[in-house]
């Protein structure tokens, strides 16, 4: 027995879990299952570490450790297809497992920070603001490509080698043995250890989707964004009551301006009231930048348009582009206006990506 149990249990959760952390990046009605794999991948980073030091034989850092001299001796051998066989790891894969812990760790930490920025959810939530969640989210793309070529490069290299040396490298990552002359250290299989690795994944897991989904798990959530009784009376008797961060102050105001022809009807209300709503709208405009929805709409319109309906504005069409017409007529959808249909923070105000399914 060269691998033990923990180390595999490791490797396989790792490779699953980026697998689909990367499947679920480009969808937020995935975003839940994307954010739980990041922080189940930390978890495994964190373990990780910690067995590469008190682990078993072939799994302690300080027996697959080579100077950069060695890496480069053996790229050579390698070339010349002189290489020779190792039964742990080998220069070039000791290189590519510290390579891959560090962009694990640099991908995961970005992504919790971007979480933090821009959907203001999650253990970094409130540490930056919406100006730098395109940097950090920038950072975390890049990680993760980074990571994914280097994943392509590591089983290439297993496939190489499993075929100059006659043996099935990815196989013995799954029963963990490979044939070796004696004597060869003894691996415990630490069954125990690999057992309650799998227990606490499970447990995560039921935690995690068994509760309320949000963006930033079940217990990690942005404060709730400010409320205004007169808004909500006055703006939901006839519809939904939009929450301001959907549109710009300047837009608020010319509804506010013109509310004698809002949209073929005459609101009638009285000053003061007139005045309460429109102190709420401008306060919590798109410009003020309260929310993602907020700022990506702001970010979107040119500081000359003046967007008197939600649907109107880019960032609104860029969202929605991707749905096609027959979800928009169904029973429970029907209009475009209609948010709460698929966003089950819209009475919130929130628009949380990890909010909206599509019924």
């Amino acid at each position: 027995l060269i691998w033990d149990l923990p180390t595999r249990v490791f490797h396989w959760s790792l490779a699953t879990s980026f697998a689909l952390a990367w499947l679920t990046a480009e969808s937020d009605a995935w975003l839940t299952l994307h954010v739980f794999c990041g922080y189940l991948m930390f978890a495994l980073v964190v373990f990780r570490l910690l067995w590469g030091m008190v682990g078993s034989h072939f799994s302690r850092f300080a027996n697959f450790w080579f100077a950069p001299s060695q890496v480069l001796a053996y790229l050579n051998q390698l070339r010349r297809g002189q290489a020779p066989r190792h039964i742990g790891h080998n220069p070039a894969g000791s290189l590519a497992i510290y390579l891959l812990l560090l962009l694990a760790f640099g991908v995961t930490v970005s992504g919790v920070l971007t979480l933090g920025a821009e959907e203001q959810h999650g253990l970094a939530a409130g540490w930056f603001g919406m100006a730098q969640a395109k940097l950090l989210k920038n950072l975390h793309e890049a990680a993760a490509t980074a990571m994914l070529l280097l994943v392509g490069l590591h089983v290439t290299g297993v496939i190489f080698e499993s075929v100059m040396h006659g043996e099935n490298l990815a196989r013995a990552m799954l029963d963990g043995h490979k044939m070796a002359q004696t004597p060869t250290p003894k691996t415990r299989r630490h069954g125990a250890l690999a057992f309650t690795m799998l227990l606490l994944m499970l447990i995560f897991a039921l935690w995690w989707f068994g509760t309320k989904p949000s963006v930033g798990g079940p217990a990690e959530s942005a404060e709730s964004l400010p409320d205004n009784a007169t808004w909500r009376e006055e703006c939901g008797s006839c519809h939904t009551a939009f929450y301001p961060s959907l549109l710009p102050e300047r837009s608020w105001q010319k509804l506010m301006a013109s509310q004698d022809q809002h949209f073929g009807s005459d609101l009638g209300l009285a000053p003061e009231t007139s005045q309460v709503l429109l102190d709420f709208l401008r306060t919590h405009a798109a410009d003020r930048h309260l929310t993602e929805a907020g700022f990506k709409t702001d970010q979107s319109l040119p500081p000359e348009a003046v967007p008197l309906r939600i649907t109107d504005t880019p960032y609104w069409h860029k969202k929605h582009r991707k749905i096609n017409s027959a979800d928009w007529q169904k029973p429970q959808v029907k209009s475009q206006n209609n948010c709460s249909a698929c966003h089950s923070d819209a009475d919130a105000g929130t628009y949380d990506d990890g909010a909206m399914h599509i019924p």
